[in-house]
């Protein structure tokens, strides 16, 4: 069984980017004891194999020491079971120090840019890029594996193009998602991408990714077409992951996801408490997010990707509107325009149509979009 915990060592970021919150750099950083207690924590919790995930905030704030003596206490403080570990960062802290801790334990770094320099510093901040990319260089002469997210904004997504080729002639991976509404600021608005350009920018992707197959990478892609074909989903967004993804903010305190720590209304417990799953039950946020996987049920039972869609994320449905369930995830219109295309090429390349009478193949005569299963047999 997959078994995911999400460790925040602060909330603490040193980036101020336009379109995200920040705390500043001083918040608390995770204690070793805390760290510790986590382990104590998952001795009696799950058995199952683990993968921890340093999130944020910004991580490295917590510094090399911390890595140090975290790292060991993790991978060998749960009885030889098998676990692996990531790391989410902006990167402005590596150093060689810290890189050759990871590269130890060979850990993936995940990172963010949003394209090329300007357009990244327009919405990210002066200096962000050759501050990450100082990072990223670090990272790399220690032979670990960085790569980065990028966010589309209202501003950003004018600017396709220039991202996907930006992404193409550096050869590296793609993955995306789209800006939120803030939850905290007078514009929450302002940079947040439209749902319906997200299920065209998607679909622009689609068709960027199959017409350079073999040059580039586009996870988000490679994901939903796995959904597709697979019948279920593959990533959080699209999963019911109550039960198998924790996050542990600074304090010990458990959450269901690294988006919700910092939230008092979404506690689950506290490491130092050594809760079992029936426990975290008892809390009113694990409630909540049972309450909204029974409205998904309710409110997409008549969708054709419900099995692999799951109304999104929890999170982008509850947060807005201060715990109270009013709808799926807003990018449920993006969702299904792209779960649209995918099932519809699908269907036209294997089919020659919607209808299975039409026989096994196209008509070589037909003219059709970029084929799917030329991916997808690929990734296979």
């Amino acid at each position: 069984m997959p078994f995911h915990v999400m460790l925040i060592p602060t909330l603490g970021c040193p980036s101020n980017c336009n379109y995200c919150w920040s705390s500043e750099e001083s918040s608390p950083i995770m204690s070793i004891e805390t760290v510790k207690e986590v382990v104590e924590w998952l001795r009696t919790f799950r058995n199952d194999s683990v993968t921890f995930t340093f999130h944020g905030g910004e991580p490295l704030l917590a510094g090399a020491d911390f890595f140090r003596e975290a790292l060991p206490l993790l991978a060998k403080g749960l009885d030889g079971r098998k676990m692996a570990f990531a790391i989410q960062t902006n990167l402005w802290k590596m150093t060689d120090e810290i890189a050759e801790i990871f590269a130890e334990y060979n850990i993936p770094i995940g990172s963010s840019l949003d394209g090329p320099e300007e357009l990244n510093d327009f919405q990210r901040g002066k200096g962000y890029y050759k501050k990450t990319m100082k990072g990223y260089e670090i990272a790399r002469a220690h032979g670990l594996t960085v790569r980065f997210i990028t966010t589309f904004t209202s501003h950003s997504i004018k600017y396709k193009e220039d991202i996907f080729n930006f992404y193409l002639d550096k050869e590296w991976t793609l993955k995306l998602h789209p800006a939120l509404p803030s939850l905290r600021g007078d514009e929450p608005e302002k940079w947040a991408l439209d749902p319906e350009e997200y299920g065209e920018l998607l679909v622009y992707l689609l068709d960027k990714y199959l017409e350079n197959v073999g040059k580039i990478e586009v996870m988000n892609i490679d994901h939903l077409c796995k959904c597709v074909f697979g019948g279920r989903g593959t990533v959080c967004t699209f999963v019911d992951c109550m039960g198998d993804t924790f996050a542990v903010g600074p304090d010990g305190n458990i959450y269901p996801c690294y988006r919700f720590v910092g939230m008092p209304k979404y506690v689950l417990g506290n490491v130092y408490d050594r809760p079992g799953m029936e426990d975290l039950a008892q809390s009113d946020a694990w409630k909540l997010m049972n309450r909204y996987k029974e409205y998904v049920d309710l409110k997409c039972k008549g969708c054709a990707h419900i099995n692999y869609c799951r109304g999104g994320c929890p999170y982008n449905a509850i947060t807005p509107t201060d715990e109270e369930i009013r709808d799926v995830d807003p990018h449920c219109v993006a969702y299904k325009r792209i779960f649209d295309e995918i099932t519809e090429r699908v269907n036209n390349e294997m089919f020659g149509g919607p209808s299975m009478e039409m026989g096994l193949f196209q008509d070589p005569m037909r003219p059709s979009k970029p084929g799917i299963m030329s991916l997808m047999l690929k990734k296979i």
